[in-house]
C-alpha cells in the first residue's frame, strides 16, 4: 500500500503504514488518528517537546521518561502510545512528524478522501474551514481532510495543496511577483 503513494514512503512511510495496518485490524484508527493530531498539536505548541523529538543528544533512555510523561498528561494511551514509544526505542522519534502525516494520508487514502495541507498567516474560523472543505469537495470530488498549518510569514492568504497541485494565493507570493515585474520593468 505505500508503495503506490509517494507520500508514505521511506522510514515514516513504513512506520505509518505500519501503525495503520494494526489500527484498522483492530478498528480504531479514528482514535489512533485523534491521539497522533493531539501529540503533532502538543509538538507544534512546545518549543522543548520539538527540542526532544529532534536532538540527537537526548538519550533514547531521557527521550522515553519524558514522553512518556507527555503522554500521560495529554491522555495519549492505547496503540497510539504504544507506537510512540516504540519509535523513540528504535530512535526514530525525530522523524514522528513524517510518520503523522504520512498516517493522515493512509486514513484519507481508507476513508475515500483527499488530503490537502493548507497553510494560513492566521487560524481559520470554523465557518472559513467549512467553506474551503465545501469549495475542495467540488474540485475534488471526494471529501477532504484539512492539515491546517498556521505560518505568519505568508503575510495573508493561505496556500493548499492536494495532491501534486498547489495553489499559492499568499500575500507574500503576491507582493514578490509585483518585486519580479518591477525589477525587470526598471
Amino acid at each position: 500500500m505505500a508503495a503506490e503513494d509517494p507520500s508514505v514512503s521511506g522510514v515514516s512511510g513504513r512506520y505509518a503504514t505500519a501503525l495503520f495496518e494494526l489500527a484498522r485490524d483492530q478498528k480504531t484508527v479514528d482514535a489512533v488518528k485523534a491521539d497522533l493530531d493531539r501529540f503533532d498539536g502538543l509538538l507544534n505548541e512546545s518549543a522543548d517537546l520539538k527540542r526532544l523529538v529532534r536532538s540527537p543528544v537526548f538519550s533514547a533512555d531521557a527521550q522515553s521518561r519524558a514522553l512518556a510523561a507527555v503522554l500521560d498528561k495529554a491522555g495519549i494511551s492505547g496503540i497510539s502510545a504504544n507506537f510512540l514509544k516504540v519509535l523513540t526505542a528504535n530512535r526514530r522519534l525525530f522523524a514522528v512528524a513524517d510518520v503523522i502525516r504520512a498516517f493522515r494520508a493512509l486514513v484519507a487514502r481508507f476513508k475515500g478522501e483527499a488530503a490537502a495541507d493548507v497553510t494560513v498567516a492566521e487560524p481559520l474560523s470554523d465557518k472559513n474551514l467549512d467553506a474551503l472543505k465545501v469549495a475542495l469537495k467540488t474540485v475534488t470530488g471526494k471529501d477532504v481532510a484539512l492539515n491546517v498549518k498556521v505560518d505568519p510569514s505568508i503575510i495573508g492568504g493561505l496556500v493548499v495543496k492536494l495532491g501534486s497541485r498547489m495553489v499559492d494565493s499568499s500575500l507574500r507570493t503576491k507582493l514578490n511577483s509585483i518585486k519580479h515585474a518591477m525589477k525587470e520593468a526598471g
